[in-house]
């Protein structure tokens, strides 16, 4: 396998996760609360999103060919979707939604919502998954490969919740900003190879 493919699938899924994005919320979801129970909620949400992007990595494709869609058309939408997520951080959109959930929610224990669902899994990192899926090999050993790739982001994510309060401290939120706009510029960058590829797929590019 080539180590490029590994390298550029985890600066994908790193950009649309968006660990250090996630962070403030995560701040924002767990104050007042213990170190232990902040450890605890850390993990089972990372947990939880594992499940759910795996699901989609090794059944995602299949779906899809249920429903009649082909993997170039979604790569295509994927690469779309992607960019407009990119502009989300760009403009500070995608933050103000997060803040929103975060407002939204007020149960006890926010490791499901809105942490692993949507914070984590989303659309956008459940259509990378599908979409890295198909690139880095066909069965198994493309879904195999997606996942520990996965496992290699969402244990970032891990560090970046158990470091929460220091990062804040340190990064501020103009760091914050800063941060989510370089990589939003990077994940534009992204997007619109997904889409040429798609093109590609379909004889529309060379």
């Amino acid at each position: 396998m080539d180590s490029a493919a590994l390298i550029t699938a985890f600066v994908t899924l790193f950009v649309i996760i968006d660990p250090i994005g996630l962070t403030p919320m995560f701040v924002a979801l767990t104050q007042g609360v213990d170190a232990a129970s902040r450890r605890s909620i850390a993990l089972r949400s990372c947990l939880i999103a594992f499940a759910i992007l795996a699901l989609f990595a090794f059944f995602g494709e299949a779906v899809l060919g249920f429903v009649g869609i082909s993997m170039p058309a979604f790569r295509i939408a994927g690469g779309v979707l992607l960019f407009l997520t990119a502009l989300d951080m760009l403009f500070e959109r995608r933050t103000k939604r997060r803040e929103d959930r975060v407002d939204e929610d007020e149960g006890p224990d926010p490791s499901v919502f809105p942490l692993a669902i949507p914070l984590i899994a989303g659309p956008g990192s459940i259509a990378t998954v599908i979409l890295l899926s198909g690139q880095l090999g066909s069965g198994i050993s493309g879904a195999a490969l997606v996942l520990g790739v996965a496992v290699a982001v969402l244990v970032v994510v891990m560090g970046f919740f158990l470091m929460a309060g220091v990062l804040e401290r340190v990064l501020g939120k103009t760091g914050v900003n800063v941060a989510t706009r370089l990589l939003g510029m990077l994940l534009a960058a992204l997007s619109v190879q997904f889409i040429l590829e798609g093109l590609r797929d379909f004889g529309f590019a060379a």
